[in-house]
């Protein structure tokens, strides 16, 4: 069995990196190289480099030997992939809780909303992801596939990057506006209307963002 101690460095290294391409500290086309990050993270090798093969096996990192290991572009087709499998496991989601939430649990939904549409209104885009996770948590955690969730997790950081961009846009309204649609078919027990705005909410990714190819030429 893996020591523990490793099994958290390789994590802990694992999600660092993550959260850096994510934010843009590591913006499309960072080289990552395995020495530079160790030292920055005051890590060894081994765990950074078990780190750049999970992100390159989730496509945030991309890699061709003797050549470069480098933080992968916001590539429209991509993105598009991950939102609909997003989509598709919030549908599941909508889909099995509809006119099963709690009063308190559509409350909870309001308030995040609430907290959504001031972060955009501030142009602050942390604030506003934060929120539009708790939004979209709540329906989720309500249905209690595992799977589905695990879903989640593992796609999201595909559209992150693309909804900082949708976030600081004249299109980030319109997130306010459908996560209201959403809360009140969910709340007037609208299966039919919750499946077709929520089908809506993740369509919507994806094409009000105008994302470009890689700026950097193919290797």
């Amino acid at each position: 069995m893996e020591s523990i101690g490793r099994y958290l460095l390789r994590d802990a290294a694992y999600e660092r990196i993550r959260g850096a391409i994510v934010d843009g500290t590591l913006p499309p086309g960072a080289a990552l190289r395995p020495d530079d990050l160790a030292e920055r993270l005051g890590l060894s090798r081994a765990p950074i480099r078990e780190a750049i093969s999970r992100l390159t096996g989730e496509g945030l990192v991309e890699t061709k030997p003797q050549s470069y290991t480098r933080v992968t572009a916001v590539v429209a087709k991509d993105v598009e992939d991950a939102a609909a499998v997003l989509g598709a496991m919030h549908q599941l989601a909508v889909h099995n809780i509809a006119g099963k939430l709690s009063t308190d649990q559509l409350a909870a939904m309001r308030t995040a909303n609430a907290r959504f549409a001031a972060a955009v209104a501030a142009g602050d885009v942390e604030a506003a992801l934060a929120a539009d996770d708790e939004v979209h948590a709540i329906p989720l955690a309500a249905y209690g596939n595992a799977a589905a969730s695990g879903t989640v997790e593992r796609y999201t950081p595909l559209v992150r990057r693309a909804e900082r961009l949708l976030f600081t846009s004249p299109q980030a309204s319109r997130s306010v506006r459908l996560h209201d649609d959403l809360i009140e078919a969910l709340a007037a027990r609208d299966e039919a209307r919750a499946v077709a705005v929520n089908a809506e909410i993740w369509g919507h990714l994806h094409h009000s963002v105008d994302l470009e190819e890689p700026p950097y030429a193919a290797q």
